[in-house]
């Protein structure tokens, strides 16, 4: 057994540089300037969560901050892309590595020990610029999770017909791949079907952070090119370029599954590509 934590504690709370936080920060809490913030507001919620039958009823409206513990809970949904033996991998409940943490001026007192504690995304941000941080573990997925989050609330008041569902992805390979730099990876999302008959989206990206192959990630910071990564099948070429000796490790590919429901509903699945001698 594990637990997560982010160190520290001053006369202010410090809270605000925990990565929970980034479930719902805005400009000033948690500093997410580059997420979604409409999605987190009263207004929505009063939408999508309050109006939706006595449950729904009893969110609170919030003074400084939606949310709080949820990301503990998040990281256990069976959604294709947590993996909750593996914190370091990333998920709807935010991305944490195991190391010791050098003090910084909130903590009480310096940690002595490796913990699993804050990691850091490069996530390209709503308003067109990247953005890095442990906040941007979790906010990178806000757009899916609280989609998710009203369609749960739909299931307490609506027959199972007129409520949308998550699509159920499937990969035509295996999610474990052996590889040597240069080699053509040719993935397939084919057998992915949504229990409500909507068409489906596709998008495959590159997790760098989640992996340990050492890719250096250029201007667009998304350092792996994908080709028809918006299509059911797509494919890409393991570096052998821009890449630190000797080369080798783990690369995460993920698949995003999003329907075309009412709210739309994403699922994933993992490719890891293992690259060896």
């Amino acid at each position: 057994m594990f637990y997560i934590v982010s160190p520290g504690f001053n006369q202010g709370g410090a809270y605000h540089h925990a990565t929970w936080s980034g479930i719902s920060g805005d400009f000033f809490h948690a500093r997410c300037d580059g997420a979604d913030f409409t999605i987190v507001s009263n207004e929505w919620l009063g939408k999508n969560i309050r109006s939706k039958g006595p449950l729904g009823a009893q969110y609170p409206f919030w003074e400084f901050l939606m949310e709080g513990d949820t990301p503990s809970f998040l990281s256990l949904i069976n959604n294709g892309l947590n993996v909750s033996e593996h914190p370091e991998y990333g998920g709807w409940g935010g991305r944490y590595e195991l190391y010791t943490p050098r003090k910084q001026k909130w903590h009480l007192l310096a940690e002595s020990r490796p913990i699993w504690t804050d990691a850091e995304d490069e996530v390209l941000g709503n308003d067109g610029r990247w953005h890095e941080g442990n906040h941007e573990t979790i906010w990178r997925w806000r757009e899916a999770f609280q989609n998710d989050f009203a369609a749960r609330m739909d299931w307490t008041i609506k027959d199972y017909k007129k409520a949308n569902h998550p699509p159920v992805v499937k990969l035509e390979h295996d999610s474990y791949i052996n590889a040597k730099k240069g080699d053509l990876i040719k993935l397939s999302a084919k057998g992915s079907n949504d229990p409500d008959g909507d068409a489906l989206s596709y998008n495959w990206f590159f997790y760098s952070e989640a992996g340990t192959f050492p890719v250096s990630s250029g201007k667009s910071g998304q350092p792996i090119e994908i080709q028809n990564f918006d299509q059911q099948e797509a494919s890409f070429v393991v570096p052998a370029k821009r890449v630190m000796e000797p080369g080798l490790g783990t690369m995460h590919i993920i698949l995003a599954v999003t329907d075309h429901g009412f709210p739309r509903l994403t699922r994933y699945q993992r490719v890891i590509v293992t690259v060896k001698e």
